[in-house]
C-alpha cells in the first residue's frame, strides 16, 4: 500500500513540474505543498436508477414528488429524509425508476425546474458505502480558478 502511495506522490510531482514551466524537474517539491484532487471529471456519478433530489420545499410529501416524477417512467419508489427531532423535511429525497433510462430523462427534464416555488437540484444518488469514504468529484470552473483557503489542505511552507 505505501509502495503505491510513493508511485502516487511521485507521478503527481512530475505532473506539477511538467505543467508548471517555471518549476523545473530539479526542484525539490516537499510533500506540504499537495493538495488532494479527486482525477475524476465527470460532473456526476455514473447513471443508475435511483436520482438524489434536492431543494425540496418543506410542502413537499411522496405522493407530490411522485406525481411529478411518474411522467417520465414507472417509479418504484420515493422517499423524503425527515428530521428527527423535528419531523420536519430535510430537503431531499430519492427517486427511484425502474429502468435506467428513464432515470436519465427525469434527470434530464427536471433538473433546475421549479417545484413548489424552488428550483430542484437532480443527480444520479451516491451508492452508500458502510464504513468507508466516500470520495465525490469536486467540479471546478477552469484550472486556474483560486481554491478558496478553507480548501487548502496542507500549506507549503
Amino acid at each position: 500500500m505505501m509502495g503505491k502511495l510513493a508511485d502516487l506522490a511521485r507521478r503527481a510531482v512530475s505532473s506539477v513540474a511538467h505543467s508548471h514551466p517555471q518549476t523545473s524537474a530539479s526542484t525539490s517539491i516537499s510533500s506540504s505543498c499537495f493538495r488532494y484532487y479527486s482525477s475524476v471529471t465527470t460532473t456526476s456519478p455514473p447513471p443508475n436508477n435511483k436520482l438524489f433530489v434536492g431543494g425540496l420545499s418543506l410542502s413537499v410529501d411522496e405522493k407530490s414528488l411522485l406525481d411529478a416524477f411518474s411522467s417520465y417512467g414507472e417509479v418504484t419508489e420515493v422517499r423524503i429524509l425527515y428530521d428527527k427531532e423535528t419531523g420536519r423535511s430535510r430537503g431531499f429525497g430519492f427517486v427511484h425508476f425502474s429502468k435506467e433510462d428513464e432515470a436519465t430523462c427525469a434527470r434530464d427534464a427536471m433538473d433546475g425546474k421549479a417545484f413548489f416555488g424552488r428550483p430542484l437540484r437532480i443527480t444520479f444518488a451516491l451508492d452508500k458505502v458502510r464504513g468507508a469514504p466516500v470520495v465525490v468529484p469536486r467540479v471546478r470552473n477552469s484550472e486556474n480558478a483560486p481554491v478558496p483557503e478553507r480548501l487548502n489542505l496542507f500549506k507549503s511552507v
